[in-house]
């Protein structure tokens, strides 16, 4: 009996040592591909076994609840909250789609979540609710100012965001300046008569 009571404080020590390496395995993975990197790369970089992953997490989507909010959640949160604080109608909607192209090309990542690849993920889909309830406001706000073409509607910047992902998922990444100039010819396309400085 004595010799095996140090034993659980060691399993449970050794238990939350493993779950923190998969999760930091995880997340620099996810960061830099994207969430559908194969488990058993996660479980190499971590110097676990697969099974170690299933019984730790129950598997993908557990994995991807237990890192989201550091993976990609706080940055696209931040941007709706930088995005919500601006004054003009105008420059919140120019500052939300450059803020949001800039993280689909820098994270992988947020694609996964704008794509809805994990629809049982409910951490992911309360991400996609909360950057799909902000195109209505910046719509709405931008068409009472005069800083959006009036034709301009909500699905169709929800449109771009995911034509956006789609490109950058399945095609070549552009180079970066490629990039960004095509970002400026969206946003100068999209423009109504007051455009960004005045609304």
């Amino acid at each position: 009996m004595t010799g095996g009571t140090p034993a659980k404080p060691r399993l449970r020590a050794d238990a939350r040592r493993n779950a923190e390496q998969i999760r930091r395995a995880a997340i620099g993975a996810f960061q830099g591909r994207g969430l559908g990197v194969p488990l058993e790369e996660v479980a190499k970089a971590a110097g676990v076994s697969k099974a170690t992953i299933f019984n730790r997490f129950g598997g993908r989507i557990g994995l991807i609840e237990a890192v989201i909010q550091e993976v990609v959640a706080d940055e696209l949160y931040a941007a709706i909250d930088r995005t919500r604080a601006l004054a003009g109608a105008g420059e919140r909607v120019e500052y939300y789609l450059t803020a949001i192209r800039d993280l689909q090309y820098r994270q992988p990542t947020a694609n996964d979540v704008l794509l809805q690849e994990y629809p049982h993920s409910q951490q992911l889909m309360d991400i996609c609710r909360a950057a799909g309830e902000i195109y209505g406001e910046l719509v709405a706000a931008g068409h009472a100012s005069g800083a959006l073409r009036l034709d301009f509607t909500a699905d169709d910047l929800h449109a771009l965001v995911v034509d956006n992902a789609l490109a950058l998922k399945h095609g070549t990444l552009p180079p970066r300046d490629a990039y960004d100039r095509r970002t400026a010819f969206l946003l100068g396309g999209i423009r109504g008569p007051q455009g960004p400085s005045r609304a």
